[in-house]
């Protein structure tokens, strides 16, 4: 578990960094007791990494929710791993393709991790898998979208939780240390999103 004393410590490393000023929530505040003001994955026990895996998860575009028990014993569910792939789908192109495994750990550790501190929103997944052509079309929409993009491979996600900006959801992705992190600020009710993939370790802002 957090303990209080590295509690305070993430805190006062964000301080240091001049983001405590930042918003967490995106939406209303509730009575409970603020969460740490950075999320910071290397804070985990052994225990939350043994703990059955559940992914909850939403996709706008299909209008599709789900709850996903994928791993349990040390072993990934077969029919539950298929039924995220299908999840993650393009929906545009109509097409799935296996998920990179490691993905979905990232995913899930990022609930689960905010689930701690009382935060139980499902993921939007906006961007999962995409054919060449739907990322061919997206590229000469002007959309951001790399030309060779881990998306193609089942190695990346467009991600967002309602009640987390894009800095702290990014910096929390960013602290499994498991890929790139890509930060999109968008105006508006729902804000950005944050692209997360299994690719080389690096970060930027679009």
């Amino acid at each position: 578990m957090v303990s209080r004393r590295e509690f305070l410590q993430g805190g006062a490393a964000l301080g240091a960094l001049g983001a405590l000023g930042a918003p967490l929530t995106s939406a209303a505040q509730t009575g409970m007791a603020p969460p740490p003001d950075l999320f910071d994955a290397e804070l985990l026990d052994l225990d939350f990494w043994v703990k059955p895996r559940t992914l909850s998860v939403v996709r706008p575009q299909s209008g599709e929710k789900a709850k996903v028990l994928y791993w349990k014993d040390g072993e990934v569910i077969d029919s539950a791993y298929q039924e995220l792939c299908h999840i993650l789908r393009d929906v545009n192109g109509r097409a799935s393709a296996p998920i990179d495994p490691k993905l979905f750990e990232v995913l899930w550790g990022t609930q689960a991790f905010i689930a701690r501190y009382g935060m139980n929103q499902p993921l939007e997944i906006l961007s999962g898998y995409r054919t060449e052509a739907s990322n061919k079309r997206l590229v000469e929409e002007g959309v951001p979208a790399a030309r060779k993009s881990l998306h193609m491979v089942g190695k990346a996600a467009d991600i967002r939780i309602a009640s987390l900006n894009e800095e702290v959801l990014g910096g929390l992705i960013r602290s499994f240390r498991q890929g790139g992190v890509g930060y999109y600020y968008r105006s508006g009710p729902k804000g950005g999103w944050i692209h997360a993939d299994t690719g080389l370790n690096r970060t930027w802002k679009g």
